[in-house]
């Protein structure tokens, strides 16, 4: 597996919606952000339905957001999730500004 290295990195004091998915989805999947391939399906790394609701969950405290339960399974990975939260987040948050 090939862990892409050209993820973004924030500007200081803020937090991409992506970095701050990494470091999320690290601790449901109990295993470190960068071994994380945004293109493998959030199955293949063992995550049950618990922690997709959980994560849903924190989708929606974190970031305002109303989230659908089927969230993760309409996006089953990291490239995917963070493609759809650019066209639901605020105008002016960093990932709505285009970048992937």
């Amino acid at each position: 597996m090939t862990v892409p290295t050209d993820r973004p990195t924030a500007a200081a004091g803020s937090v991409l919606p992506h970095e701050w998915l990494y470091a999320r989805l690290s601790l449901y999947l109990r295993r470190a952000p960068e071994t994380i391939d945004p293109t493998v399906p959030f199955a293949e790394y063992g995550m049950d339905s618990v922690a997709a609701l959980s994560l849903c969950g924190d989708l929606e405290d974190e970031f305002g957001l109303e989230v659908e339960p089927t969230l993760l399974w309409d996006h089953p990975t990291v490239a995917s999730l963070v493609g759809h939260l650019s066209t639901v987040l605020p105008a002016g948050s960093p990932d709505a500004q285009g970048r992937p």
